[in-house]
């Protein structure tokens, strides 16, 4: 056989046995004959840990190889974004995608409405590009409150690119002007002056509960006017007025001076950045004071003519009709200083001012053209619904047919599939696909806004709930309004009502709102959750909704006046905040009349009108919805004879602690624990 190669070599080398390694490595089974080989194998010795670093480097190798690409790969995702608008085939070329891939982002994930050759503002550009999965240089440059300007303005918020015409294409327009004040302080009376109308004998408790909008002559001069309500509740209607508006008549009582709302009023202006001119109204009164009016606006950096400012203002009166003249001339003349325009020969655009539901007609929108000229046959898209003019009725007297609708138009559409918003946006679009599918498209971003907000609202309630001692109750109502804009203005408030003790808060969910009479399907929603309320706003309930209410005991209360609607639902929150006395209900009293005994004070002579009342029993006193106090049973009588308890049928005097403010009508129930 073979001879064993000699051992010379691991006797020769002068290399330490600790530097050299073990003789008998670890799993070596032939007794160290093949060590040096071994050794190799197991990573032991120099050369093992040469090894070893030599992997660390390749690791850190691939780690940086990892980084390069993934910076190139970046590199290649950063795109460099112009400052100013940019057409739809620009973008698609810095993105390096088809405009036509980009048309259909637009319209599918974002709701907006563009063509190829139309410009895009800075804000939808960056949404574009990001929904593309692109990195923008220098977005961090932008901070929260700088995107929130950014998006105000952009298509991403009305849902359409706007055209800047050809300045050879414009025509002058007409002027729009929003009259705005505090509540009772007369825009209306003044706007019926002007119109030599009566709208606001129409009008609930004389009292503006909408927008309405019009159009006058002034010596062969066209004005569009817009009035808006001036009660707290209808702020967002007020800030839509001034939105659309061109300048601002604040009304002033020249009697009462400046209000809450008139400051409102002052800042809805600032903010739309529209002038303003003076109306100071009811100069015919003997306790009018104009001079106190324009010193009292001074504090709002108003500064009239008279005082010695640019502000125009006129002293009129809306009962008399006095000056009326000269504050149109005024406007006229503010309206000529801003040489106001717009191109009547292209597709319209406009602004929904106010939509509700007539029997007969369907869904029917006042809405303000801006440019363009509107005309019957148009296909068209308003926010998250779209339809056909099917018919365009003037604003003036509500029955007049029109043909047509020209810039600064006030005009009431008739042909929507939906119920648009009050505010937003109307443009009319080439086919009824595209109005359809973009109708569709925004629905749908809607609802998923919604979902998130809902998600967002539900973590925050179990946050609070978890967070807090005190116990949240809600009570659940729905909105039904003749308009949207009053449903929506309602709702708003109805939602900033809290009433809370030591021991609860109460807020108010509003389940539905929405403008249409009261259906079927309103009274199956509000029966899903128990105590809810269907508040009614200028609007009547259909038969099979009545019939479907009174089975399923479901209140449907109605009301045409905004202030008893929101103190209704207030004192509703009193009884959930504070829901029964200790104890189960066993009876109660109708209060029907007071006697004053000498000695004892006020008690309510009542009758037992069910179950019965015991003495030294809980009380609660109701006057109506309203909770007057919670006590207990101080003394029964009955024919002069103190008696400890009283039933049903049975009449009685009854005596409570620390209350004797007793009325006729008083429902006295009783709570036994």
């Amino acid at each position: 056989g073979r001879k064993r190669p000699p051992n010379k070599k691991r006797g020769a080398t002068d290399t330490p046995d600790r530097e050299r390694g073990p003789r008998r490595p670890r799993g070596s089974a032939d007794g160290g004959r093949n060590d040096g080989r071994t050794s190799l194998r197991v990573g032991n010795g120099n050369r093992g840990r040469s090894n070893r670093g030599r992997g660390s480097l390749r690791r850190r190798d691939r780690t940086a190889e990892k980084e390069a690409k993934a910076e190139a790969a970046l590199e290649r995702k950063t795109v460099v974004l112009p400052e100013g608008p940019l057409s739809v085939s620009a973008l698609a070329e810095i993105i390096d995608e088809k405009p036509v891939s980009v048309i259909k982002f637009l319209m599918t994930d974002l709701g907006v409405m563009a063509s190829m050759t139309q410009s895009l503002d800075q804000a939808t550009c960056m949404a574009v590009a990001e929904g593309f999965g692109k990195v923008i240089a220098g977005e961090e440059d932008f901070d929260d409150e700088m995107m929130e300007l950014l998006n105000e303005d952009s298509a991403l918020a009305t849902g359409y690119v706007e055209d800047d015409d050809d300045p050879e294409t414009l025509q002058p327009r007409a002027p729009v002007v929003t009259i705005m004040g505090h509540v009772d302080h007369g825009k209306t009376s003044l706007l019926d002056a002007i119109r030599k109308t009566d709208v606001t004998a129409g009008e609930a408790g004389g009292i503006t509960q909408h927008i309405a909008a019009y159009q006058v002559k002034h010596e062969d001069e066209k004005i569009t006017f817009i009035d808006t309500p001036g009660h707290a509740a209808f702020t967002d209607m007020r800030e839509r007025g001034a939105n659309i508006t061109d300048l601002v008549i604040l009304v002033v009582a020249a009697d009462d001076g400046v209000k809450k709302q008139t400051i409102d009023s002052i800042n809805c202006a600032r903010q739309a950045g529209v002038p303003l001119i003076v109306a100071i109204n009811k100069c015919d009164l003997e306790t009018a004071d104009p001079n106190r009016v324009m010193t009292e606006l001074t504090q709002y950096d108003i500064l009239t003519e008279e005082l010695g400012g640019e502000i125009l203002s006129s002293q009129i009166s809306a009962k008399t009709g006095s000056n009326l003249d000269e504050l149109l001339d005024k406007v006229m003349m503010q309206a000529e200083l801003q040489g106001l325009a717009a191109n009547p020969d292209r597709t319209a655009e406009g602004i929904v001012v106010e939509a509700n539901v007539e029997r007969g007609l369907g869904t029917v929108a006042t809405t303000l053209i801006k440019k363009g000229t509107l005309r019957v046959g148009d296909i068209f898209v308003a926010g998250e619904t779209y339809g056909r003019v099917r018919a365009l009725i003037s604003t003036s007297d509500g029955k007049t047919r029109l043909e047509e609708a020209t810039p600064s138009t006030p005009v009431r559409i008739v042909g929507f599939e939906g119920i648009p918003s009050a505010g937003d946006a109307f443009a009319v679009a080439e086919t009824e696909q595209q109005a359809r599918e973009l109708a569709e498209n925004r629905q749908r971003i809607a609802r998923e806004r919604e979902s998130s907000s809902y998600q967002a609202d539900l973590m925050g309630s179990i946050a609070r709930t978890f967070g807090a001692n005190k116990e949240r109750r809600e009570m659940c109502v729905l909105v039904k309004a003749d308009v949207q804009g009053t449903a929506e203005a309602l709702t708003r408030s109805l939602r900033e009502l809290k009433l809370e003790n030591d021991e609860a808060v109460v807020t108010v969910k509003v389940l539905v709102s929405e403008a249409g009479e009261v259906s079927k399907s309103d009274v199956a929603i509000a029966s899903v959750t128990e105590g809810t309320t269907i508040l009614a706003f200028n609007v009547a309930a259909s038969f099979g909704a009545m019939e479907d209410a009174r089975i399923g005991g479901v209140n449907i209360e109605y009301y045409n006046i905004v202030y008893d609607a929101i103190e209704s639902v207030e004192s509703r929150m009193q009884e959930v905040l504070s829901p029964t006395p200790d104890g189960e209900y066993v009876g109660s009293a109708l209060v029907q009349e007071v006697f004053n005994i000498g000695g004892t004070g006020n008690i309510a002579g009542s009758r037992c009108q069910d179950g019965f009342l015991r003495k030294g029993g809980n009380a609660r006193v109701m006057r109506g919805d309203k909770i007057l106090t919670e006590s207990k049973v101080k003394s029964l009588r009955n024919f002069k004879a103190e008696v400890d308890m009283i039933e049903e049928g049975n009449e009685c005097g009854i005596g409570l602690i620390d209350f004797e403010d007793f009325e006729a009508g008083d429902v006295i129930e009783c709570y036994m624990e």
